[in-house]
């Protein structure tokens, strides 16, 4: 997975929340990561590997020949005999750090390598591909010790670089080659060349920095420790993603590179990205031609290296301006009237089906599923009425692992389950002692359900909806009737075509749209979610709040929700201009922190914040959610945030009226 993302809405499968990261190489955020560094270095090289894209294997899982513990495969190209020689830990479990050498089979011969350098690593959990016979422009090298990062040709000249840990050796040997120099050494140590027949064996331990090898030859090896690979970039000067390595300039330094290319009488440099820091070094490898270089639109002073480089600095995102205001001034409103037994529901779907093609029957009848009956995500309520005197009921639910449901028995509140991580079923009892029961006329039963999402592959059909309701009586009594309702719009169609079906549930506010723009609460009393109310219910929280991003700048914005107590029986929706963008279940999970992206919040403008707040239990004290914001990332970008997004964000219209 290389972009994590986020299951707004009810997109997630039950075994998920609302972040989809599994740590990501791009996070959910939209920053990258050191695995994501980690892929570039990997994917810079599969460019550059041409004979990989051809190789047979020769051996698998064979012992490097001085330790055990340490295996490799061997790749090998039939056409021109390139090599590649994976090596890992012989128990992918394990990372402690091994030594080793490994016996390489070559165009000329096969050695023991390396044979001057220090061992070959591996530290951690990691992968190394030894190279023989690589072949890279007009030159090769016979192995590498040394991982090969890239390569372009620049003024006709090939550069190679290659990247080692940092305070690790490398070795390798350039064919043809009879003498090298340092010509930079930025952490280098033990650089020794020594002539070996028609070639040249060089060794080169590498701490943090990078340095420049020279050869004969025309030849330039750029060889830097991993924390520079990290910041080293290859863009393409055209659109091709198969450009040629004359059609690639190296770069350095910055936290990102988006695009490159060069002026039309090939003078400048023109470059776009992004820089996180106060002060950062750009170098720049392009070809002599090139004097002048800019960074996102702006010229940048640079010096040339005695090497051929061009060396400049940028400057960080100016932060001083970037505060984000306090999210204040809520409005709050009851979002479960449906739990009233004088509330209308003639427009409610009648559950009345007594079959069902879903192979998991129901315990009891009618059938009680909700895509029964059109409704497929989201929160759904059940209303059931009896007629007479009972003295509780029995339910069985299924809603997907950490679903909850509530019950109400002619509007007063008689228990919850509170779900937990792993089951999907919720059976419980309950007792109608504490409410009013009508013995004399009709009794209404308000569940309101949770739903996790539809399970995974063969596990699909599994039903979402009351799999058992019975009531408990001396005389057997049972429902006279079921409703359902859920998301607003048809069944089975989207209210919402720009958010889509999948964006809302059945929640009242969601239903009439209170967490949209444009909608009208001047009327709503204020109140805070940090203090909710100790009944168990809904209530619906809502807030504008304006941003005023600086221009230039690409941040990263996250909501934080915090429960007191930190395990409180609540549930939470969290909604950003109409988008449904966190589920907060503190009793069960431990997600508190939510990014959510510009186009889905506006970076210079107002912005529609929602709270949708179930308390699960009766009679809490100081209970409440507090809701705040932060930036986590901040960079000096050529990316622009600010942009008018209203398109994704439609409002609210009097056709969410009908769904009250």
């Amino acid at each position: 997975m290389l972009y994590g993302g986020t299951n707004w809405g009810w997109l997630a499968a039950p075994v998920v929340a609302t972040s989809y990261d599994y740590s990501s190489p791009i996070s959910e955020n939209r920053m990258i990561n050191d695995k994501y560094a980690e892929t570039k270095l990997f994917g810079h090289f599969l460019r550059v590997a041409r004979d990989l894209t051809k190789t047979d294997r020769i051996g698998t899982n064979q012992t490097a020949s001085t330790n055990p513990n340490i295996v490799y495969s061997h790749l090998l190209n039939p056409d021109n005999n390139a090599g590649f020689y994976v090596t890992i830990h012989q128990q992918s479990t394990v990372g402690t750090r091994e030594e080793f050498y490994i016996k390489a089979n070559t165009s000329k011969g096969a050695f023991t390598i390396p044979q001057k350098a220090a061992p070959i690593v591996l530290n951690g959990f990691q992968s190394k591909i030894i190279v023989t016979d690589f072949h890279f422009g007009s030159h090769s090298l016979l192995y590498s010790t040394a991982e090969v990062l890239s390569h372009s040709i620049v003024d006709d000249q090939d550069i190679l670089v290659l990247w080692m840990p940092t305070g690790e050796s490398g070795e390798f040997v350039v064919t043809g080659a009879k003498s090298g120099k340092i010509s930079s050494c930025g952490g280098c140590s033990s650089v020794g060349f020594y002539p070996q027949g028609d070639d040249l064996l060089v060794t080169i331990s590498q701490s943090e920095g990078l340095s420049i090898l020279t050869f004969d030859d025309g030849l330039r090896i750029l060889a830097m420790d991993r924390s520079y690979a990290y910041k080293f970039w290859v863009p393409v000067l055209t659109a091709d993603p198969f450009s040629p390595a004359n059609e690639t300039v190296f770069v350095q330094g910055p936290s990102l590179v988006r695009s490159a290319a060069y002026s039309s009488n090939g003078a400048t440099l023109f470059l776009t990205g992004d820089n996180n820091g106060t002060s950062t070094q750009l170098e720049v490898f392009p070809p002599k031609s090139v004097s002048e270089v800019t960074w996102n639109g702006q010229a940048i002073s640079t010096k040339r290296t005695d090497y051929g480089s061009l060396i400049g600095s940028l400057t960080g995102p100016a932060l001083d301006s970037l505060t984000l205001p306090t999210i204040s001034g809520w409005k709050a409103n009851d979002s479960l009237p449906e739990r009233l037994p004088t509330y209308n529901d003639s427009w409610w779907i009648a559950a009345d089906h007594m079959n069902t093609s879903n192979p998991s029957k129901p315990q009891t009848l009618p059938v009680l599923y909700i895509d029964d009956y059109g409704y497929h995500v989201g929160n759904h309520l059940w209303r059931g009425r009896f007629e007479g005197s009972v003295s509780g009921v029995y339910l069985s639910v299924t809603g997907g692992r950490a679903f909850g449901y509530s019950a109400w028995l002619n509007g007063e509140f008689i228990g919850s389950y509170l779900g937990a991580a792993y089951p999907d079923t919720g059976s419980l009892t309950f007792s109608f002692g504490n409410a009013t029961v009508n013995s004399n006329s009709t009794n209404v039963l308000l569940i309101l359900q949770d739903n996790s999402g539809h399970d995974e592959t063969s596990q699909a059909l599994n039903p979402r909806g009351i799999n058992n309701a019975t009531l408990i009586s001396s005389s057997a009594k049972k429902f006279t009737s079921w409703k359902v309702t859920g998301t607003a719009g048809k069944p089975n169609t989207a209210i919402d075509p720009v958010r889509g079906i999948l964006s809302e549930g059945g929640l009242y506010a969601e239903r009439l749209g209170w967490h949209l723009p444009g909608f009208d609460d001047s009327e709503w009393s204020s109140a805070s979610p940090a203090n909710i109310s100790s009944s168990a219910g809904v209530t619906f929280y809502r807030t504008t709040v304006p941003l005023a991003i600086p221009t230039g700048l690409d941040v990263a914005i996250t909501f934080t929700l915090k429960a007191s107590p930190s395990n409180a029986a609540l549930r939470a929706l969290l909604f950003v201009n109409g988008y449904q963008y966190g589920r907060f279940s503190p009793w069960i999970g431990n997600q508190v922190d939510f990014p959510v992206p510009p186009g889905i919040l506006n970076y210079d403008g107002d912005n529609v914040i929602g709270l949708s707040v179930w308390n699960q239990e009766e009679d809490v004290k100081n209970v409440g959610i507090d809701v705040g914001w932060k930036v986590t990332e901040a960079f000096a970008s050529s990316f622009e945030p600010i942009f008018d997004a209203a398109y994704l964000q439609p409002g609210w219209s009097e056709e969410r009226l009908q769904y009250a």
